[in-house]
């Protein structure tokens, strides 16, 4: 468990927190392009890190993203005109770009310098890998973006989705890294269930339910092993990696592909949930793509339903309200569970193995008082997330920046699964090694 000092330590993220601090040292992905179709399209509200934002594009289709109260008089600049390459307040016509800089001030007299002397916070914006990027950190202070590789690989070996959770950003990464929930929440009672017309197999990650973990701390986060028993006097790792400041990357699905979630705090008790899943090798068609947001049932063939949702690339996405990026499943209607599909089918009886992981994450509350756990020896990833966290935030106000933010290339890593004889070790395996280094 951890103390109230240190929960509200790594809880809290709003501006002038340390673990808002060293949020703000890193690129953080903020919006799909597609939220922003167009030049001089309407701007969009943005809440992140407990500041409320505008973002819009400007008529040279660059991204903006300044804070959402004018300078004048504090109206909100969501009500703005976006016109000639910027954001004028309809109070009284203050425009600025998107550096915040005032380039209008008709209200003032002819000839005033005032609008030199004013300008809108603004934060730097990029699009990179098929995401719009921010950095809110001192200016001056950020550096390259995160290398991953699923933001360097073609546009169509790559799906982006996001998603809001009502709970703590914590809460969402430590489900993420944690590998001894695969063995209860996600799995199948009914044995005669078929995946794509074809019998289900049970994984390793069902058969053992009692993962033996270690945990190595790095540059990029901390490297998270999950052992199991398996077959012919062999051992099944799952190596998970916990990327700074919020990320986990999830190992290999059957078919190769690769996934990673990262959460972003909105505030205190609301996130961004990020899913991303690419391809090494090959395109997605837009049939796959369709399939894994398709929503879920219980016939086993759509990508929601159990073993079902990792069957097209690899990974599902919850289903959303229209219009929205707000899970249809929520607490208001329990996550339309169903009891007596909890008896026969499945061990929670929620479709979904995203809506199986909100039910468990949201129920927490919005901030998990963790002052009264209980953890065990299955909990060591979820213990060395959070101590890498705090760590690196005491680090960053003692004033030393972190390492991954300033180094895009620690980056460089890929999650693995595989099977090892009992007398080998993952470290020293070549084939797991090799495995772990992106290739671009």
């Amino acid at each position: 468990m951890l103390s109230q000092h240190d929960n509200d330590y790594v809880s809290h993220a709003g501006p002038g927190t340390p673990v808002g601090e060293l949020f703000r040292r890193f690129w953080l992905p903020v919006m799909v392009p597609s939220e922003l179709p167009d030049p001089d399209c309407a701007p969009v509200r943005l809440k992140l890190l407990n500041e409320n934002l505008v973002a819009f594009r400007d008529s040279s289709g660059r991204v903006g993203v300044v804070t959402e109260s004018c300078p004048h008089r504090g109206a909100s600049m969501f009500f703005g005109r976006n016109e000639e390459d910027g954001l004028r307040c309809v109070y009284h016509g203050w425009k600025f770009d998107l550096t915040g800089v005032c380039t209008d001030m008709p209200n003032e007299p002819a000839g005033s310098n005032f609008k030199h002397k004013i300008r809108l916070r603004a934060y730097p914006a990029r699009e990179w890998g098929g995401v719009i990027w921010l950095y809110m950190g001192p200016e001056g202070t950020e550096s390259e973006l995160p290398q991953f590789e699923w933001a360097r690989v073609p546009d169509d070996q790559r799906c982006v989705g996001k998603y809001f959770v009502s709970g703590n950003y914590l809460q969402v990464i430590e489900g993420s890294v944690d590998s001894a929930h695969l063995g209860f929440l996600h799995t199948w009672l009914d044995p005669q269930v078929t995946v794509g017309g074809r019998p289900r197999e049970a994984g390793l990650s069902q058969v053992d339910k009692t993962p033996r973990f270690s945990t190595q701390e790095t540059d990029f986060g901390v490297t998270i092993a999950a052992r199991r028993d398996a077959p012919d006097s062999s051992y099944y790792w799952r190596l998970t990696q916990m990327l700074l400041p919020a990320w986990a990357m999830i190992p290999s699905a059957p078919n190769g592909n690769i996934s990673i979630v990262g959460t972003i705090p909105v505030d205190d008790s609301t996130c961004l949930c990020w899913k991303i899943i690419w391809s090494t090798s090959k395109p997605f068609s837009p049939e796959q793509i369709a399939q894994a947001w398709s929503g879920s049932d219980w016939s086993g063939s759509r990508s929601g339903g159990g073993p079902a949702s990792v069957q097209p690339i690899g990974i599902s996405y919850p289903l959303l309200q229209p219009g929205t990026f707000r899970p249809k499943a929520n607490a208001g209607n329990d996550y339309l569970i169903d009891r007596a599909m909890q008896k026969t089918k499945t061990y929670t009886g929620i479709p979904g193995v995203s809506e199986q992981d909100l039910a468990v994450q949201e129920s927490m509350g919005p901030i998990c008082d963790r002052t009264r756990e209980h953890l065990g020896a299955s909990d060591l990833g979820v213990i060395a997330t959070r101590r890498r966290i705090i760590r690196a935030a005491q680090a960053l106000e003692a004033g030393e920046a972190p390492y991954a933010a300033l180094h895009g290339d620690v980056f460089h890593v890929r999650s693995v699964a595989r099977t090892l004889p009992q007398d080998a070790s993952y470290e020293d395996a070549p084939e797991v090694r090799e495995a772990m280094v992106a290739h671009y």
